[in-house]
């Protein structure tokens, strides 16, 4: 499904990611973790190709063109003139191939993936006039709607009430049991110690890959969860 192999990724001149391999198999949900600063996003950007490849890496990905992406929160300009149904069917581009029309089942997807979501009475409001949470939904609705087998979410969770981070964990897990395979940047060791999928510990370099159960028993996991020595994410 995906296969990283030797990947490093230099921005503004600095190299954030460095040598960093790994592989999942159709169905897995790996979690990266790290503090602020480690490469988390980076590596998930150069992942994507939004940013290029430095140093001779690969990444080979299975059906790119139906990646669901989610990136970290940006604030809608003043001018952005989208309403949430239009933002919602924009993940559906890349589906379209040459098409500019949306079909039949591509409204079908955006209607689902904002009720999956809560946002199905926002569809006719303008994406800049919503708070950041509601912002959040929507562009988690969007990603869902362009994901085929992958999707790739950066910090989730972020800037949602308690509520709504626990639908987002519910859904993600449904999406995960139906096949779908999972890329999530997290800032929550013991929720990803704990998870049953896979862990990447990065700090620039990786490291630790494995499973969450192989991970719960690192000293490295001890070191970042322990009270007086943890790291602030």
């Amino acid at each position: 499904m995906l296969d990283c192999r030797n990947v490093s990724v230099s921005y503004d001149g600095k190299t954030v990611v460095e040598d960093v391999s790994f592989a999942l198999a159709p169905g897995d949900c790996l979690r990266i973790v790290g503090e602020n600063g480690s490469g988390k996003s980076t590596l998930m950007k150069g992942l994507l190709g939004l940013l290029p490849l430095s140093g001779g890496g690969t990444v080979f990905c299975v059906g790119r063109n139906e990646v669901g992406y989610l990136p970290q929160q940006t604030p809608a300009r003043g001018d952005f003139p989208a309403n949430v149904r239009e933002v919602v069917l924009s993940g559906r581009l890349n589906r379209r191939g040459f098409s500019p029309f949306c079909t039949r089942r591509d409204r079908a997807s955006a209607d689902e993936n904002m009720e999956r979501l809560g946002i199905a009475s926002l569809a006719g409001k303008p994406y800049r006039a919503l708070s950041g949470g509601q912002q959040r939904r929507v562009l988690l609705a969007r990603a869902l709607c362009a994901a085929g087998t992958l999707l790739m979410l950066d910090e989730p969770s972020a800037g949602l009430d308690p509520l709504a981070v626990s639908q987002v964990d519910v859904l993600l897990e449904k999406l995960n049991q139906e096949g779908m395979t999972l890329v999530v940047i997290s800032h929550d060791l013991k929720s990803a110690a704990h998870s049953g999928g896979k862990v990447l510990h990065m700090r620039k370099k990786a490291l630790f890959f494995g499973s969450a159960e192989d991970y719960a028993e690192t000293a490295l996991y001890r070191r970042m969860t322990a009270p007086e020595g943890g790291c602030g994410f």
